[in-house]
């Protein structure tokens, strides 16, 4: 019996860390990943949209919608101004024409179209998002679920990239205002996320997938300033599929929006409310055996 396809929603920073590019082949290769779409976020979303575009193509998948979204934060300035690796696109064939900041209509269009059944995958800064709930808050009780690679809550205190990247937009993902709840709200943090990281020299030799080619243009750009690639955002990505290559905890999550903390997520499970899902444990090589045999020739 074939197992029930999900339908998903994938917001991504791609460019900037590799890990989104390496999410996203595992997405077009993962058989029952519906996708439905992709929305790019932060600075330059046109050439993040380009990028998205060349996998998809690179694997005949131009039935896959791309939508370039927000390029600024809703209150502070945008960290993250540019999309390095797509510097790496060269000859790539890809959709050239994007016009600006359709994501967030497509998102809400695409979620009324199908109540109750997407699954919101968002891996970048949570601009768009943000901006979705607050502007349509019946939306998040209208998805099947969020998934986030998103924050920090148990290891150690402090920042998580797509969690600052606007503070103001993750409070709101994460509750705080008046929009609706999703029925499931899962993050995946750097507790975890960390723990799943290959070498350079591992990845060459292991990319090998059609789906993967584009993606070693993109690492050798992020190579120049690293020396592997953690796979945060794949991790997210695999876990819809095959939830048990995590452990979990139940409780609520804040966002504190003050200096100096703005920004850093805040898990409890002391509380009688307890509307977020966070893994707290991952099975590393499980992982892995998952994400190639998934991503594979």
């Amino acid at each position: 019996m074939t197992a029930e396809k999900i339908k998903l929603l994938f917001d991504t920073d791609i460019g900037s860390d590799i890990d989104d590019a390496v999410a996203l082949a595992y997405l077009l290769s993962q058989p029952r990943c519906q996708l439905l779409g992709v929305t790019t976020v932060t600075g330059e979303p046109e050439k993040r949209a380009e990028m998205a575009s060349a996998m998809c193509r690179n694997v005949g998948r131009d039935d896959v919608p791309v939508h370039a979204g927000c390029r600024e934060a809703l209150l502070i300035e945008m960290r993250q101004k540019q999309a390095p690796q797509a510097a790496a696109l060269g000859q790539w064939d890809r959709r050239r024409d994007f016009p600006s900041n359709t994501a967030v209509q497509f998102m809400r269009e695409t979620i009324r179209a199908h109540p109750g059944e997407v699954t919101l995958l968002t891996v970048g800064p949570l601009t768009n998002a943000g901006l979705l709930f607050a502007t349509d808050p019946e939306i998040p009780s209208l998805l099947k679920q969020m998934v986030l690679m998103c924050g920090r809550f148990f290891d150690a205190m402090g920042g998580e990239w797509n969690a600052i990247g606007d503070p103001h937009a993750t409070a709101i993902v994460y509750g705080g205002g008046c929009q609706s709840r999703p029925p499931r709200h899962v993050s995946y943090g750097l507790d975890v996320t960390t723990r799943c990281r290959m070498d350079a020299e591992q990845c060459r030799r292991r990319f090998t997938a059609k789906v993967l080619q584009p993606v070693r243009d993109f690492a050798e750009v992020w190579f120049g300033r690293a020396g592997g690639i953690t796979f945060h955002d794949p991790l997210a990505a695999a876990c819809i599929f095959q939830p048990d290559l995590c452990e979990y905890r139940q409780g609520k999550v804040t966002v504190s929006l003050g200096e100096p903390t703005m920004g850093w997520t805040v898990f409890s499970d002391r509380t009688d409310d307890k509307p977020h899902t966070v893994a707290f444990s991952v099975d590393r090589e499980r992982f892995f055996e998952h994400y190639f045999e998934v991503v594979s020739d």
